[in-house]
């Protein structure tokens, strides 16, 4: 009588989150679906990490030819969401007469492809997170409510779709950025570089490393949720529907035999 009673206050005394935690059914992660959707967890993290934590910086060189001929290095900081039209940087005037500065910006607003795909990334994260918790913890209502299948699938090709224009439109906005930020763009904004007042060089190259690995990680999200469609679809009723019909045909076609 005091084992079992020992099992039962040891249950009654484990925290809400241990039940959780041990209601799970890990060997689910070993099925595709279960395992696409880990990876769509990961990959989710990996694009808007890396677009979201994405720094880098420009330059230029100003050489002014009047004495005491000067030399100013400008170097210039931008990141995400790459609203570069609010990135400062001061142009020296080169006038023996003035010490001033002159306050010029990048040129460019790149920030709606690039917020679009962060903003995606977080709301994949999150989906397949929860995704994950019903399927390892309520499998049996995930087979028994063909509701849950049928949304799951309807949302997943939502994501595919988003996932395609979220890479694509940011590929072309990165694409834009790197033209915006490249050392010959700063120098062709500074009027001091167009003057014979001074000799302007090319200073600091931005590093894209970073924001290119965030298109590559985008394009894998969609290859994720693209080919997890057919996997959604297996749980839903249209395919069962389909196997049925394949299968009664083929039965009648053995009958007539």
């Amino acid at each position: 009588m005091s084992e079992p009673s020992a099992q039962t206050a040891d249950k009654e005394s484990r925290s809400p989150a241990a039940q959780l935690l041990l209601g799970l059914r890990w060997g689910r992660l070993e099925e595709p679906l279960g395992f696409i959707k880990v990876l769509q967890w990961l990959f989710a993290i990996f694009a808007f990490g890396a677009c979201g934590s994405f720094s880098a910086e420009t330059g230029a060189t100003v050489k002014c030819n009047a004495e005491p001929k000067e030399m100013t290095a400008i170097t210039v900081q931008f990141g995400y969401p790459f609203r570069l039209y609010k990135v400062p940087f001061d142009m020296p005037v080169c006038d023996p007469d003035s010490t001033d500065k002159r306050t010029l910006h990048l040129m460019g607003d790149f920030s709606a492809p690039a917020e679009f795909f962060v903003t995606l990334g977080v709301f994949s994260f999150l989906y397949t997170m929860a995704a994950l918790a019903v399927y390892l913890r309520f499998h049996s209502l995930y087979k028994e409510d063909k509701r849950l299948p049928f949304a799951d699938f309807c949302i997943t090709v939502s994501f595919t779709f988003f996932w395609l224009v979220a890479f694509s439109a940011w590929g072309k906005g990165l694409s834009d950025v790197k033209g915006a930020t490249r050392p010959s763009s700063l120098i062709a904004a500074m009027s001091v570089c167009q003057l014979k007042t001074a000799v302007c060089n090319a200073g600091a190259t931005p590093s894209m490393g970073l924001a290119n690995i965030s298109v590559l990680f985008g394009f894998v999200n969609f290859i994720l949720w693209a080919g997890n469609c057919w996997f959604v679809f297996k749980e839903t009723p249209w395919h069962a529907q389909t196997t049925n019909k394949e299968s009664s045909a083929e039965q009648g076609a053995v009958d007539k035999q």
